[in-house]
């Protein structure tokens, strides 16, 4: 099989889809292009991620990573949120195909742009080091 059982439930089954209204931080990353649009939109009270929630234009596995990094965000502090990696939501997908693996890193992108997104809303200063520039998708260079 060419999907895990979890890359399948989170593509039939998603969790966290939609938009939140009064987003604290939005992020969108992806490329029409290669057909991958990621936006991810963050709850944020007290350096906590409360709700996040996600509209992806995808592939299954783009939908799949996108609700899993989802889940594995809500309820952390902010610092735990941005320690997030490609790798952590593929695995906790049980793997990706290795063609693939740039859905993960676009679900990681897409958090990072929300918290930056909230940093620059809320005059915070932060490290621009740790954040992507938003010029890819990562597989259409």
């Amino acid at each position: 099989m060419l999907y895990s059982k979890k890359v399948m439930d989170h593509f039939t089954n998603p969790r966290n889809v939609g938009t939140i209204e009064d987003a604290d931080g939005i992020g969108e990353v992806g490329n029409a292009k290669c057909g991958d649009i990621m936006k991810i939109y963050l709850k944020i009270e007290d350096n906590i991620i409360t709700d996040a929630k996600f509209n992806t234009f995808g592939c299954g596995s783009a939908i799949a990573s996108s609700s899993m990094a989802t889940e594995l965000i809500k309820g952390k502090p902010i610092p735990e949120a941005l320690q997030l990696t490609n790798k952590a939501v593929a695995e906790a997908l049980d793997g990706l195909p290795a063609h693939k693996i740039h859905c993960s890193v676009l679900a990681e992108e897409a958090i990072k742009e929300a918290i930056k997104d909230y940093y620059n809303k809320n005059n915070i200063t932060y490290n621009h080091t740790i954040f992507p520039d938003g010029t890819s998708c990562g597989h259409c260079l």
